[in-house]
């Protein structure tokens, strides 16, 4: 395969196959040699053009999964029609109902072979997406009487820690009824700042995930 003579297209690629590798392989265990050799022919020179090191692929990787989740994050903090409690139930609704997400639950990823993709994740979620899309709406829920806390810093992180890590079957390789019941719990202690956000057709979805993810993991 000649190389790629538009930039962009040749990043797009690379990412394209580098998360691939990242999911099946795992971070650790996947090489620049591996990227090449399911690049088409595009050379190790064409990569190390674009990214210094496998390190800048991940970091990229991880920014491009966040990207799309992170631009529906903003559109709904910003919007004027809610209020705090409704935009956060808009939220876990839209995010978990995301097309992307059967591909990645299809893809049926082994987070345990994924430390540094894991690690990158988390360190977005406390320093990027808790401050800057989740605080502000539970501060404007705070003024707005539909949110109670009076640690909102602290309530944003353990959201997204607990939606995003501790619900995930992908890393804790939980079954459809695990699942179910730690979405139970999550529900409860939501409830326990007034949030009562989580209803049954975002329980019907999660069940619909992790079955997606455990079926593939079988398969494997």
């Amino acid at each position: 395969m000649a190389r790629n003579k538009h930039p962009e297209e040749t990043v797009h690629l690379i990412l394209d196959v580098a998360f691939r590798l990242f999911m099946e392989k795992g971070y650790e265990h996947t090489s620049i040699q591996d990227i090449i050799d399911r690049l088409g022919g595009l050379s190790k020179g064409a990569i190390y053009h674009h990214f210094k090191s496998k390190d800048d692929i991940l970091i990229a990787v991880t920014e491009r999964m966040t990207a799309q989740s992170n631009a529906m994050l903003a559109h709904i903090r910003d919007r004027r029609d809610l209020n705090g409690r409704e935009k956060l139930k808009t939220i876990f609704k839209e995010s978990i109902n995301r097309p992307v997400q059967n591909e990645i639950f299809t893809v049926a990823p082994n987070f345990h072979n994924n430390p540094r993709l894991i690690f990158s994740l988390l360190h977005d979620t406390i320093d990027q997406v808790a401050p800057n899309y989740i605080l502000p709406i539970i501060r404007q829920g705070i003024g707005d009487g539909s949110i109670e806390t009076e640690y909102p810093e602290q309530l944003a992180e353990l959201i997204l820690l607990v939606a995003n890590i501790w619900m995930n079957p992908m890393i804790f390789d939980s079954s459809v009824e695990a699942s179910c019941r730690k979405f139970m719990v999550f529900a409860q202690m939501l409830q326990g700042f007034g949030l009562d956000i989580v209803d049954e057709e975002i329980l019907e979805r999660l069940q619909e995930l992790t079955a997606i993810y455990q079926k593939n993991r079988q398969q494997q």
